[in-house]
Parts: C-alpha cells; structure tokens; sequence
C-alpha cells in the first residue's frame, strides 16, 4: 500500500485525483491539503463523497504531511510550487506536480512563455515529463513527474506517430484545439461564469498560448529537430472534455487505411490510446471521465494533407487520471490500476 497526500485537493483537478485514488486498491489517501478550506470535510465542499470520502481538509504543513505520505501529488498554480516541492524533496519524498514548473528541459523557454522567473532548475534534472507513451522509464525512476497539460497530451499523442516516421513536412503543423471550462479550474473570473459561457465558443491566447512551447519541445525530441507550430485554443459551453484538430502536408500519397494501420501498429501496447477505424472520428462524450486518448485520422486527398482528430477528457488523461498512471508507473502497479472504468457518456 502506498500513501499519498494531495496537495491543493479542493481544485477541479485535485477533486478528480481524489475520487479517483479513493477507489484505487493500491493507494491510501493519508491527506488533503487546501488552505480555503482548512478544517472542513472534503465530502461538505463536494457532497458527492459523502459516506464515501470524508476526510477533513488541512492546511499546509510539510513536516506533518511528509511522515505519513510516500508520495505527493501537487494541484497548485505554476509558481506557487517553488514554496512547496524543494521541501517536499529534502525530505525523500517524490512528487507528481501538475504546474508548468517542472515540463521543461530548457529554464529559458519556461520563463519566456510563463512571463516568470524559474527559482527551482536544480531540480529539473531530477525531473521527468509526465506522459507515460512517450517517457515511461524516465517516470519510473524520477523524484519528480511533471504532469503534461491537456492540450500537450491531446496535441501530442495525436502527431506523435507522423513525426516519428517522419511522414510530414515539419514547417507548418497546424493544431486547433477546444477545451471545456474546467480547464481553466475552479476559476471565479467573469469570463468562466455561466452566462459568459453558454452558447458562445471562442478562441483565446492565439499564437500565445503557453502550452504551444511545452507541445513543440516535445515534438521536437520526436522529429530530432526543432519544431514550430501555430497553435490556437478555443473554449467550449460544456464542462470537461478536450478535442484537438491538427493539420499537416504529407511528404508523399498515403491513403487513410495505411495511416490508421501505422497508427494501431505504433500504439499496439498502450492501452490507453484508441485508434479509431478508418472513416470514424472521435468524440468527447466517449473519453468524459476516462484515462482514454481517441484519434482518428483523415487524408484529404486534394491537397495530400493529414488531419487528425484527438480527444480526452482533459480532467482525466488531460491531467487528473494521467498523474494517477503516472502514480501507477513509479509505484510498480499495473499502469491501467484504477483506471479501467469506461467513460461516463451521459
């Protein structure tokens, strides 16, 4: 049995990580930290575990939290983390964090997109990116996993295969991408409020967006090379779920069957990665809920261009169930441990 302690557990992400470990036979919850609700049950900020979950929330205190936690899983803004994981790692514990802080091999990049000084490079290189189909040995071993962001995942997963063939031209990759608004969080601002939402869908951070730095690094460790993309996010009227449309020109003919073929042949063994039969494109009420990637790839044959569709839940392997594989990955467990359960559809 392994204990784990979720720092920042009252968020829209730590509040999945929590139900979501809550049922995993390997794991006990040993604390729920978030310093708005000190003293108060989980299950009265989220009724939904009542009798299920009752834990009281605590504040933060790292000397308490490390003598009964294995490993700690963060849920706290980029920044904030540099006053909690140095600590957490001078006293042996492990991390799983879920900022910005630890998803990038370069300190300059970092602090180019998120506008902010990095306090904590020593530590990167005891650190591995978060996204087991493309770093799991790394994650076995590190002391800390930055866990990806959910259009990193969704981006990502979707293009790996083309780039690491190399069967696209790799100067005009293009990735529209719409997420619900939990990923923004538990977000009070005027724009993530109900009437500013519902029946609108707009696109935000164009050509601006930090994830766009954390998807081309990632990119280019596949292509060899270093990559560039255009990049736009869109938020939709709905509450979880992520889809991400990318474009790019194929060096020579292929047909969609041989793609889809390349594409079940790459992800044979990952069992959280769904690709789709020629002719079928993925949807988000199929991945709500779930660890679950779908993709489903398209040739548009007039201009011998690719595009691929990919979807997650971007509260599952967008961030709250990926951290719990990745928990999985450096525990020892099977990797689908607790996470098998299909999507919620309805």
């Amino acid at each position: 049995m392994v204990n784990v302690g979720v720092i920042g557990a009252t968020g829209y992400v730590g509040i999945e990580i929590v139900r979501l470990l809550n049922n995993h036979p390997g794991v006990n919850i040993t604390s729920v930290i978030s310093q708005s609700f000190v003293g108060q049950k989980i299950s009265d900020i989220y009724p939904t575990l009542r009798n299920v979950f009752d834990m009281e929330c605590e504040g933060l205190d790292i000397d308490k939290i490390t003598q009964d936690a294995d490993i700690l899983i963060t849920a706290l803004p980029h920044g904030i983390s540099k006053e909690v994981i140095p600590k957490l790692i001078e006293k042996g514990k492990r991390v799983i964090d879920h900022s910005g802080d630890f998803r990038y091999k370069s300190v300059e990049v970092y602090e180019k997109w998120y506008k902010i000084k990095h306090e904590m490079p020593h530590l990167l290189e005891l650190s591995a990116y978060g996204l087991p189909e493309l770093h799991r040995e790394e994650i076995k071993n590190a002391k800390i996993v930055g866990n990806p962001g959910c259009y990193p995942t969704c981006s990502i997963l979707g293009i790996a295969p083309l780039l690491k063939e190399n069967l696209i031209e790799k100067n005009n990759i293009i990735i529209d991408a719409a997420s619900g608004v939990t990923g923004a969080g538990r977000n009070t601002d005027l724009q993530f409020q109900f009437c500013e939402c519902t029946e609108n869908y707009k696109a935000y951070k164009v050509a601006t967006h930090r994830h766009t730095s954390e998807i081309e690094q990632e990119l280019s460790f596949l292509a060899n090379e270093d990559i560039l993309i255009s990049f736009t996010p869109h938020l939709i009227p709905m509450k979880r779920g992520m889809l991400c449309t990318s474009y790019a020109n194929l060096k020579d003919k292929a047909s969609a069957a041989d793609l889809v073929s390349l594409y079940k042949e790459h992800y044979k063994n990952e069992f959280f990665v769904r690709v789709l039969d020629e002719g079928k494109i993925p949807e988000t009420k199929h991945v709500a809920g779930s660890n679950f990637i779908d993709i489903g790839i398209v040739v548009d044959e007039r201009l011998n261009r690719v595009v691929i569709v990919s979807c997650v839940d971007n509260l599952g392997k967008g961030s709250a169930s990926q951290a719990v594989q990745d928990l999985n990955i450096m525990c020892g467990f099977d990797e689908t441990t607790g996470l098998t359960n299909p999507g919620l559809y309805l």
